[in-house]
């Protein structure tokens, strides 16, 4: 407003009569009046019509006038305008609730249209998270800033936390835009998948697209002083499916190598995903350079994968290897593996030139108790070449190397339900020697049981006496038998020798007390035999041998036997308290089981026949045979047989003096858990009528962590000059009372300084079990370098505690041995059969190096069992190992460092020395 000076706002006013128009004013009004009684403001649509009123109307007594005006006023109501407006209005973007908070201030600029928020800040919307140092909320631009707050001492703290859905970012700083979902990210640390992921400058586009510059990721934990990480100018992240960079080096402790890829393409997945299996390079100092565990993954559904690995080899071996896992819950899993090799040795025209083909089939299936509770269907099959873990060189079957059997069995059960109840099954065994290479098979045995069934029970369920507990049941068991070698194993020939047959038993028995403390049972069994293939025996004077022909057909043999058995249990305490004494033994118990059995087996001389043999001499004599000696389930006993048994059980246990002073009741602890003694006496025989006394019991000492197991065979009878027993006591050829004929000692031990764990994975307990080896690492411990799984037990656990730097703490280790003696002298041999100690243990120097060994000593042949040696050292992100055999014909080495993330598995180093093929 401007000030101006009187002299300039006064304006000169003439006075000047004024005229009146009364026709111009009358004629005025007159047009108002006329325009405001038959205009309207807006044009009426034109009338369709009229709708006439029918007569009742017409007649109505009530007759209702509607004011013209108020039918105008209802007519615009209905015609306005202002409802169908024309110009669009801009819906809001945020369409959720936006909740904010802080601890220090929470302040709204009204005409900046921000909200300041200090402090512990948080902002949350829809499935956006937000919290960091301080946040401000830009309502015209749309916009979110957050960024880290200065502590007293100047060190910035609270760095940002930005959760969209499963995606987490830890920036330094950020600017994120609500309606493009797009973001600004400065300084960012993200994880996908394993991978962390570290950027000075993020450009998030939107859920699916973010662009990252001069980035480095790395499966390290720590990801602000990371062990190794890959740098690259220009990284763009999909999460959940995949990290496309550029130009890539690899950089080792900040330090860059001369390792770089132009490009680089990582899958970034949480379900299972078909892919390449990248191979391991090598040189076999016999085979050549080779490619190993190469091929291709199939994920074919959520319960079924197949991995086809394959190896090769520049003179020409090869091998092919078929690995699938199966499961689904509630009903069943599994894993079924086929391996072949075809190996050559040296090359062709030379003295040692050798071509072998080995292979190995495994198979587990185990059936879910809850699919069905009448029926189960279980698998374990490990059958194959005998020299395959021989030959095998892979360092998973190292353990195996000495295993001597390998066994199968694939089983089906079904229970019918009803009175009485009935158990069938079907199965299939295989059992190889790797040593002597013969094979025995039972394809297949079929069993079926009927329960129990008490014909004179009473009704109320209560069996009491002789008479109500008769029992009897029917079994059956069909069972084809083979015995071949591993040169005819699945060929024509193998089936030439088999042997079937079919055996019914039905098993009568009974129960019950006498004078209160005593159990007598009786039982007798009745057995019919269903053959059909018999032997016919007869001597050819002029070869001066045996002929046995075969019978071809149906034939049967029956037997029968008797037993009954006396018993009962006697309970002894010594106390060893005193009044006013609190000795540390306070008392020991004896718990002994003596029983007396006695059994007949008539003889069936019915189904023996005999045939004349003629000597030199021109003597005859009579031989017996019966046909049925090749049964599958062994031939009649054609010796009567009546002997009594008599055996001794025995328990001792101690309470002692508890070591906790705050403990009310004595501890108890067993002294031997048990110790057996057992004898018989044939009352038909004719000479040498008590059989040895066996000895046997076990104990565990040490806290239960030693398991002690013994056994001895003391014979009463004498030996003669050609060291043949005779009927003639030892004490009265000048012995002892008893002759020590064998025995035997076994003794585990495990110990650690915390522990009493095996210390070994369950991937390679697993392997080695199936296998056929032990549960153990006594033999060596399964490894494969290059699968991690073999060592998940031995990662470190992020919330473990951590060690110290100065290591104070006791050095972890563990140790397991097995020890074994075995004595034998039942014709005055005096010797060891064996003697061995087998050891295995782990050494923890330092927090994370390991040195591990495998090894055994015979005693007897003065000299070391297989020795494994390994040595591991954990490097965070990475791992090396180096296994070592020093001796034997598979003295190797093997050593291997990288990565341990299975994203990144395919980055390492290997180098080995395999041992020399030999005949």
């Amino acid at each position: 407003m401007a000030i101006q000076k009187p002299s300039h706002t006064f304006t000169k006013i003439h006075l000047k009569a004024l005229r009146t128009n009364y026709f111009n004013i009358l004629f005025a009004l007159s047009f108002t009046v006329f325009i405001n009684t038959f205009c309207l403001a807006q044009d009426l649509p034109k009338q369709g019509g009229q709708i006439k009123a029918n007569a009742q109307e017409k007649n109505d007594s009530i007759n209702l006038k509607v004011d013209r005006f108020s039918e105008v006023k209802a007519q615009e109501i209905a015609q306005d305008t202002t409802t169908q407006d024309s110009v669009k209005t801009k819906t809001e973007y945020l369409t959720g609730e936006v909740t904010y908070k802080a601890q220090d201030s929470n302040y709204f600029n009204v005409k900046e249209q921000k909200v300041y928020l200090y402090n512990n800040a948080e902002v949350y919307y829809e499935d956006m998270e937000l919290k960091a140092g301080v946040i401000v909320i830009d309502y015209g631009k749309d916009e979110v800033y957050a960024g880290r707050i200065k502590d007293s001492l100047g060190e910035y703290s609270q760095r940002p936390v930005f959760k969209q859905g499963e995606n987490i970012v830890e920036p330094d700083s950020i600017r994120f835009n609500i309606k493009t979902e797009k973001a600004l990210v400065f300084n960012s640390k993200t994880e996908q998948q394993g991978m962390n992921i570290h950027a000075p400058i993020t450009k998030k586009e939107n859920d699916s697209v973010i662009f990252l510059y001069k980035g480095r990721f790395t499966t390290s934990k720590d990801i602000d002083n990371p062990e190794y990480y890959f740098q690259a100018n220009k990284i763009k992240l999909v999460p959940k499916k995949k990290i496309v960079v550029g130009p890539t080096n690899m950089v080792i402790a900040d330090v860059p190598t001369p390792i770089g890829l132009p490009f680089g393409f990582f899958p970034l997945t949480d379900k299972h995903t078909s892919g390449v299996l990248i191979p391991s390079f090598g040189e076999q100092s016999e085979r050549g350079y080779f490619l190993q565990n190469g091929g291709y993954y199939f994920a074919i559904s959520d319960y079924l994968d197949l991995a086809v690995l394959g190896d090769y080899y520049t003179n020409g071996s090869y091998g092919l290897r078929l690995e699938s896992n199966y499961a689904k819950r509630y009903r069943y899993s599994g894993n079924l593996g086929f391996r072949y090799e075809s190996l050559i040795t040296s090359e062709r025209g030379f003295p040692n030139y050798g071509k072998s083909n080995i292979y190995n089939i495994r198979w587990s299936h185990m059936q879910d108790s809850k699919a069905s509770p009448n029926s189960r269907f279980s698998a374990s099959v490990n059958l194959g070449s005998s020299k395959y873990y021989k030959s095998s060189l892979n360092q998973v079957n190292t353990p195996s190397f000495l295993n001597n059997t390998m066994a199968s069995s694939v089983s089906y059960s079904k229970t019918f339900q009803g009175e009485p109840q009935i158990n069938a099954s079907v199965t299939a065994t295989h059992s190889q020697n790797t040593n002597t290479e013969s094979i025995s098979m039972t394809l297949p045995t079929v069993q079926a049981s009927m329960s129990r069934v008490f014909p004179f029970a009473s009704k109320s369920g209560t069996k009491k006496g002789i008479i109500q507990n008769i029992n009897f049941q029917y079994n059956l068991r069909a069972e084809n038998r083979i015995q071949t070698s591993d040169s005819l194993f699945f060929k024509k020939e193998m089936w030439d020798d088999a042997k079937n047959g079919i055996k019914h038993s039905i098993p009568l028995s009974t129960n019950f007390k006498v004078f209160k403390y005593f159990s007598v049972s009786a039982s007798t069994n009745f057995e019919e035999n269903w053959v059909f293939k018999t032997v016919r025996q007869s001597y050819d004077t002029q070869n001066q041998m045996v002929v046995e022909t075969e019978n071809n057909g149906f034939d049967s043999f029956r037997t029968y036997n008797f037993s009954a058995s006396l018993g009962t249990t006697l309970y002894g305490m010594f106390n060893f308290e005193k009044e006013g004494e609190d000795r540390k033994i306070k008392a020991i118990r004896h718990v002994m089981r003596p029983s007396i059995s006695y059994n007949i087996n008539p003889a069936f001389d019915q189904y023996y026949d005999t045939y004349e043999v003629i000597d030199a001499d021109g003597t005859t004599t009579s031989e017996e045979y019966t046909r049925f000696e090749n049964s599958i389930f062994g031939s009649p006993n054609n010796r009567f047989s009546s002997s009594m048994a008599f055996a001794l059980g025995n328990n001792i246990e101690a309470k002692v003096r508890d070591k906790d002073s705050t403990a009310t009741e004595p501890k108890k602890i067993k002294i031997l858990d048990n110790l057996n003694f057992s004898t018989s006496y044939n009352f038909a025989a004719d000479s040498v009528k008590w059989q040895p006394l066996r000895v046997s019991g076990s104990t565990q000492i040490l806290n239960n962590k030693m398991s002690i197991n013994f056994g001895a065979t003391l014979d009463p009878y004498a030996l003669d000059n050609n060291n043949r027993k005779i009927d003639k006591w030892n004490v009265d050829n000048g012995g002892s009372l008893f002759r020590l004929s064998s025995a035997n000692l076994t003794m585990n031990y495990t110990l650690s300084n915390t522990t009493f764990d095996g210390g070994q994975s369950d991937r390679s307990v697993q392997e080695n079990l199936r296998s056929g080896g032990r549960a153990d690492d006594l033999f060596g411990r399964a490894q494969d370098f290059a699968d991690q799984t073999y060592y998940e037990d031995e990662e470190d656990d992020e919330e473990d505690e951590k060690p110290s730097e100065l290591y104070s703490s006791p050095i972890p280790w563990s140790l397991r041995l097995a020890y074994a003696l075995n004595y034998n002298n039942t014709a005055r041999q005096n010797e060891v059969s064996s003697h061995s100690l087998m050891f295995s243990g782990d050494v923890e120097l330092s927090p994370r190096w390991t040195v591990g060994a495998s090894s055994g000593y015979d005693f007897k042949n003065q000299g070391f069992t297989y020795t494994q040696l390994r040595f591991e050292r954990d490097l965070l992100s990475w791992r090396m190992s180096f296994n070592w055999v020093p001796f034997s014909a598979r003295s190797s080495w093997y050593f291997f460092i990288g990565i341990k993330s299975n994203l990144l598995k395919d980055i390492k180093y290997d180098k080995r020395r395999q041992p020399d093929q030999q005949l």
